[in-house]
Parts: structure tokens; C-alpha cells; sequence
């Protein structure tokens, strides 16, 4: 399996990212993916679309995302909405990148929230990429108190750890039942090259 995990935040060092690679951490140890491949939008940030990617780095995201079998998308909640890195990141990419691939949604939020983005995305993101969302998600509350090391600080933590294992065991089902759908559907009618 190759789950490419995509932290949204355009912030260096945000809490997006280490949950990001809490969860990488996770795949391995679980024995789901062996080299988890991680996104940090916040330290290689796209240009904004329609730009040109002078550097390069829409081609290198590019290539990680057509390798991928599925996907861990993970947004800060901004405001009550997914940040502008992530939503820019979804006009870039395609059917070729993400297209009948699943993907687990992960929210992160300081405070209570963190469910609004997820919504969001599930409503505005899939259209034309044709990513498909897990009817799982998960939310990272109070984030800066868990996901902080090997070990549990706490009963919450210990929740979201465990719920943590169990949605990437689930997402790793769906990228094998998923496993190269993108290349056995067609995309070639430009009729039909967008969602409706």
C-alpha cells in the first residue's frame, strides 16, 4: 500500500503536520504502509492556481499523489473553514492525481470545532478530482494536548489513538478494494473530464 497523508495548513511547524506525522508513524506500525509519504503544504506551499509553478513543487506533489492507493487529507479549521492551502491544493489537482482514490478525512482544532472543514471538503473538493471520501473521518480536538509522543498523555489522547488506528485500518480496506480504479475508468471524453 502507498497512502500519501496531505497536511493542509500553509503554517511551518503547524499542529496539522504533526498529527500528519503521527499517523505516517501509525501506518507503519501497523504494518499498513511501509514508507507513509506525507504533504506539508506549509513547507512546500503551491503557488496559488492558476500561477506557474516556477519551482516545480506542483510536479513533485503531482507524482507522490498519482502513486498513491489512498490518501489522509488533514485541515486546520480556520474560521470555521478548511485553510486556503488545502482548498488551493484541490484546484491543482486532477482525476490523474486523486481520481476514485479514497481518502480519509482528518480534522484538527484547538479548541471543541474541527467538524465544518470536513464538510466542506466533502461538498466543494471532489468534484472534478473525483476523490472519494470515506464515510470515516476523524477530528483532532485540543489538538496541541495529544499526539505528542509514543505515549499516551491521557484518556483522551488514548481515544484518539485508538480511533486513529482503527480509520487508517479502515482506509487501508478501501485502498485495496480501490486498488487501481483510476487507470480501469476512462477519462478520455472531455464531455465527461468534469463532475457535474
Amino acid at each position: 500500500m502507498n497512502i500519501v497523508l496531505v497536511a493542509g495548513s500553509s503554517q511551518v511547524d503547524s499542529q496539522s503536520a504533526k498529527v500528519a506525522g503521527f499517523l505516517a508513524g501509525r501506518l507503519q506500525a501497523l504494518g499498513l504502509c511501509e514508507l507513509p509519504r506525507v504533504i506539508d503544504l506549509g513547507v512546500a506551499p503551491l503557488p496559488l492556481w492558476p500561477a506557474e509553478d516556477v519551482n516545480g513543487i506542483w510536479a513533485d506533489h503531482s507524482a507522490l499523489l498519482r502513486e498513491a492507493d489512498g490518501l489522509v487529507v488533514i485541515t486546520p479549521e480556520w474560521h470555521g473553514m478548511a485553510c486556503p492551502a488545502l482548498k488551493n491544493l484541490f484546484v491543482h489537482a486532477g482525476h490523474r492525481e486523486l481520481g476514485h482514490k479514497p481518502a480519509l478525512l482528518v480534522g484538527v482544532s484547538s479548541g471543541q470545532g474541527g467538524a465544518y472543514p470536513l464538510s466542506e471538503l466533502r461538498a466543494s473538493s471532489y468534484k472534478n478530482c473525483r476523490i472519494c471520501y470515506l464515510p470515516e473521518q476523524l477530528i483532532v480536538r485540543q489538538v496541541e494536548s495529544v499526539m505528542n509522543g509514543p505515549d499516551s498523555a491521557g484518556a483522551e489522547d488514548l481515544r484518539i489513538r485508538q480511533r486513529a488506528d482503527w480509520s487508517l485500518q479502515v482506509l487501508a480496506e478501501y485502498a485495496r478494494a480501490l486498488q487501481g480504479m483510476n487507470e480501469r475508468i476512462s477519462h478520455d471524453n472531455p464531455e465527461f473530464a468534469n463532475g457535474m
